[in-house]
């Protein structure tokens, strides 16, 4: 899996933040803000059935209609906003893990060591991510716990093969020549100096991958193999949301899908412009 790559939308500490950033931006704070207000915004319980009101439309009683199970769609979007924000964090927290640990020891070593990691990497990535991340929820079973993990695999090659590359160019300069003369260990310099120094690279980097994230994971739970009911994620309400298509209710599928989207485009914006100020000030 790859990122979004987008042209750079300003370089240098006193470049203007462009109105798209500012808006997408204030679109990701609202929506994290109304994640973490859910309990208090939310006019219903997000499990609430109440099949006299199934497929209501807009009224005063529902802002946004119901579903087929007579759920308020305006609650479950608020709370399912936790599972869509939280899990592709935990998502890529796993392969930022690996990746990191992965990408420094293959540029610190190089060799043998660098040419294993490269073709272990390789491999993986001959696998789509989707597929491969299938394949382990069907050993494992399917849940959200299970496609968090699954995927934080999937997406480590990706952030293996980023952080090899800062850290090959971090590795050539003279700080670490000077630790290496002071008689420091190769581990302690990577973990004291090599790694911290490559942190805003890579978190600009992993903000780019949160959408790409968050996508996957609806999309697996859409195909029923991540959130399961009843969950009020995101991904899970437009599969919910598809059968009431059929009966002239596009609402159920519409808000989620519109969520997401909104979500994601605003984080690869704010993503792509954090990473390019991040880059430019290591």
């Amino acid at each position: 899996m790859s990122a979004l790559t987008l042209a750079p939308v300003g370089t240098g500490r006193g470049a203007r933040r462009p109105l798209s950033v500012t808006v997408a931006g204030a679109v990701l704070v609202l929506v994290v803000l109304a994640a973490v207000t859910a309990p208090l915004l939310a006019p219903y319980a997000p499990d609430a059935i109440d099949l006299s009101a199934s497929l209501v439309g807009t009224g005063g009683e529902h802002l946004l209609g119901t579903d087929s199970s007579g759920q308020d769609l305006l609650s479950r979007v608020l709370y399912g906003a936790r599972t869509s924000l939280i899990a592709p964090v935990l998502l890529l927290a796993v392969a930022a893990l690996l990746g990191v640990v992965l990408g420094t020891l293959a540029a610190w070593r190089g060799g043998w060591v660098d040419t294993l990691v490269s073709r272990l990497t390789d491999v993986m990535y001959a696998f789509p991510g989707l597929l491969f991340t299938v394949m382990i929820i069907a050993v494992f079973g399917a849940g959200m716990t299970t496609s968090v993990l699954a995927l934080g695999l999937a997406y480590t090659p990706t952030v293996a093969k980023y952080t090899r590359s800062v850290a090959l160019a971090e590795r050539r300069k003279p700080y670490i020549d000077a630790y290496r003369v002071q008689g420091m260990g190769g581990a302690r310099i990577c973990a004291r100096y090599l790694v911290p120094n490559l942190g805003r690279s890579v978190i600009g980097y992993l903000v780019v991958l949160f959408g790409e994230a968050l996508m996957s994971l609806a999309t697996l739970s859409y195909l029923g193999f991540g959130a399961q009911p009843p969950s009020s994620d995101w991904g899970l309400m437009v599969q919910e949301g598809q059968a009431a298509v059929v009966q002239g209710a596009l609402l159920p599928a519409l808000v989620p899908g519109f969520a997401i989207a909104l979500v994601v485009v605003s984080f690869n914006v704010v993503g792509v412009w954090a990473a390019d100020r991040l880059g430019n000030r290591r």
